[in-house]
C-alpha cells in the first residue's frame, strides 16, 4: 500500500515504515503527525483518486529529528570583467517516519464528477437560448431605426 500525499506544500510518494526528508516542520523531534491531504491512494492496486484530496484518508508519521541538509554553493562570474560571487546555502530539514496509512472515508470520486458536470451542461444550454431570443430582438430595432435615418440623409444631401 503507498500514498502520494502533499507534505510542506511538496508531494511524496509514500509507504508504511519509509523514512522521508522534508521542508522543516514546527513540530517537536519524537511527535506525531498526520497529514490529512492524501492525493492518492493505491491498496494493491486498488486506486482511489482524490478531487484534489481524499475525504477521510490520512497518512500518520512521527518526526525523528530535525537537521540541516547538504550545503549548496551558487556560484556567480562575468567573464572578462572580474566579477566573482560565491555564496552557500543549508537547507532546513525535517526527517519523519511513516508510521501507517489510513483510508478511512475513501470513496471514489469518478462517480460523483460525472453525474454533476451532467446537470450543469444542461442548465449552461438552457441559459443560452434565452439570451439569444432578445439578441435577436434588439438587432431587428437596431436595423428598422437605422433605415430612416439613411433616408433623411438622402434627402438632405440633395
Amino acid at each position: 500500500m503507498y500514498a502520494i500525499v502533499e507534505i510542506a506544500g511538496q508531494q511524496f510518494k509514500v509507504s508504511k515504515d519509509l523514512k522521508v526528508y522534508v521542508h522543516r516542520l514546527a513540530n517537536e523531534e519524537g511527535s506525531k503527525v498526520s497529514f490529512d491531504k492524501v492525493l492518492l491512494l493505491d491498496d494493491n492496486g486498488n486506486v482511489t483518486l482524490g478531487a484534489p484530496a481524499i475525504e477521510g484518508a490520512s497518512v500518520e508519521a512521527k518526526v525523528l529529528q530535525h537537521l540541516k541538509g547538504d550545503k549548496v554553493i551558487i556560484f556567480k562570474k562575468k567573464r572578462r570583467k572580474g566579477y566573482k560571487k560565491r555564496n552557500g546555502h543549508r537547507q532546513y530539514l525535517t526527517q519523519i517516519l511513516i508510521e501507517g496509512i489510513t483510508a478511512t472515508g475513501a470513496k471514489k470520486a469518478a462517480p460523483k464528477k460525472e453525474a454533476a458536470p451532467k446537470a450543469a451542461t444542461e442548465e449552461v444550454v438552457a441559459a443560452p437560448k434565452k439570451a439569444a431570443a432578445p439578441k435577436a430582438e434588439k438587432a431587428e430595432k437596431v436595423a428598422k431605426e437605422a433605415a430612416p435615418k439613411k433616408t433623411k440623409k438622402a434627402d438632405n444631401q440633395e
